[in-house]
């Protein structure tokens, strides 16, 4: 079993930033809108590191679906990639911690917690910023421990968090900041009538957090 998918940055991979990926609660880490996410950002000079959680290995390796494994377990694993990436690449490049859907509302909770190190910022690709058709049930009273910055790509259809839905909560930390990707689902895919290409607003989220982690400094890693 291949625990971790390590893609080197096209370009100075020796001295490139690193995302540290992992997958939502039904699929794995090697899907479609995975593989394009970790090709485009690889193409802008981040490498990429993929991860599954206990579960997700257990349904690779019998092919019996299970639901995901309880909180505490996911966070444990992934604090133990987060090393495991800090013994591959050192201690002085950035390092974020990111996922699609649960998988980002997992690394948000990593980087709120005080017993985590060495992680620089958070990316969320489609948020679950509650159950589809239950917004009264909010999942972002943690954001205001989250230490560093954290960005999340959003697609204005997602039924995990629309923007009228954020807007009639209180304002997210300064340090969190929503980039809303238009028309998107929850896999970040277009309406047909906007006429883009089917991954266009994938590649777009990609180029974004390319962006805001090589804005990241090492002095922000946490300690």
């Amino acid at each position: 079993m291949t625990e971790m998918l390590f893609d080197d940055a096209a370009t100075a991979p020796g001295q490139s930033p690193l995302l540290l990926l992992t997958h939502g609660a039904g699929a794995g880490y090697d899907t479609p809108f995975m593989e394009r996410l970790a090709g485009v950002l690889v193409s802008h000079g981040v490498s990429v590191a993929r991860f599954e959680f206990p579960y997700m290995q257990k349904r690779r390796a019998d092919g019996r679906k299970r639901p995901p494994d309880r909180q505490s377990v996911l966070l444990d694993h992934f604090a133990t990639m987060v090393r495991r990436c800090r013994d591959r690449i050192g201690e002085e490049r950035p390092l974020v911690v990111a996922g699609k859907s649960m998988g980002g509302r997992m690394a948000s909770l990593l980087a709120a917690s005080p017993e985590v190190a060495g992680i620089q910022g958070v990316a969320c690709f489609g948020y679950p910023f509650h159950p589809p058709g239950k917004p009264d049930r909010w999942r972002t009273g943690h954001f205001a421990d989250v230490r560093v910055p954290m960005e999340i790509f959003q697609g204005t259809r997602d039924p995990f968090g629309k923007p009228a839905e954020l807007a009639d909560q209180p304002p997210l930390p300064s340090r969190v900041r929503v980039h809303w990707l238009e028309g998107g689902n929850h896999d970040l895919r277009p309406m047909k009538k906007q006429g883009l290409d089917p991954d266009a607003l994938i590649d777009q989220s990609a180029r974004l957090a390319a962006s805001f982690l090589y804005s990241l400094s090492p002095e922000s890693v946490l300690l």
